[in-house]
């Protein structure tokens, strides 16, 4: 089924928006109110809610015991764990898991058209096309505007957004005070040259108070 309007939901995990999480976002536990109501008003609106989380275990290419921060981070979200459980400001609604092994694309394709509720895309590295079933959900839910928001701009954001530019979705918003990046000091060059290329940057009012979808 066709879904016009995704709200697509970065990682908003307990080890990155929580203060005494094991890899806290800077500063992430002051956008939680806007999560809260962006995830309120996707289902309030029957909005689609595609979220993306970490699912590591040990030997992850992106877990190290001296990480750079950059390529390399700390274990965090590990597998069962406390912290790789959403905050409670994302809950989402009758999720459809979609794991990061490969599975028939056509029979997925049939269980997200049927699918009413929220989707959640796990994954093992910060891009979320890694999962390689996460092309299958984008084709089938054919989206024309997809919302981003969640953590963290400069990596899994960058990574999602830039992903949905090379797919050609036809209009990405970016929600500025719904995100917080790792390296502050590049968030705003980063927002600048997503501008360039058609994405547009919104706040959380916009998208609440109806001004932009």
């Amino acid at each position: 089924m066709k879904r016009p309007v995704v709200f697509w939901d970065v990682d908003t995990q307990k080890d990155f928006m929580d203060a005494s999480g094991k890899l806290y976002v800077p500063e992430a536990e002051a956008i939680k109110p806007q999560l809260r109501r962006l995830t309120e008003y996707a289902h309030a609106h029957d909005i689609t809610i595609v979220a993306t989380a970490d699912d590591h275990v040990p030997g992850h290419r992106e877990l190290s015991a001296a990480p750079d921060y950059r390529d390399t981070f700390p274990d965090h979200c590990m597998r069962g764990t406390p912290g790789a459980e959403k905050i409670a400001e994302t809950t989402l609604t009758d999720a459809l898991v979609v794991e990061p092994d490969a599975v028939d694309h056509d029979r997925l394709a049939q269980r997200l058209h049927k699918h009413t509720g929220d989707v959640l895309i796990r994954k093992h590295w910060f891009d979320v096309f890694s999962n390689p079933n996460t092309e299958t959900v984008i084709e089938s839910l054919d989206p024309t505007e997809i919302v981003v928001y969640g953590v963290a701009l400069d990596v899994c954001n960058k990574f999602a957004i830039e992903g949905f530019l090379e797919r050609g979705v036809p209009q990405i918003y970016a929600v500025v005070d719904a995100t917080k990046p790792i390296h502050a000091e590049e968030a705003e060059a980063l927002l600048r040259s997503w501008e360039r290329e058609g994405v547009k940057l919104v706040t959380t009012d916009d998208v609440v108070q109806g001004r932009v979808i």
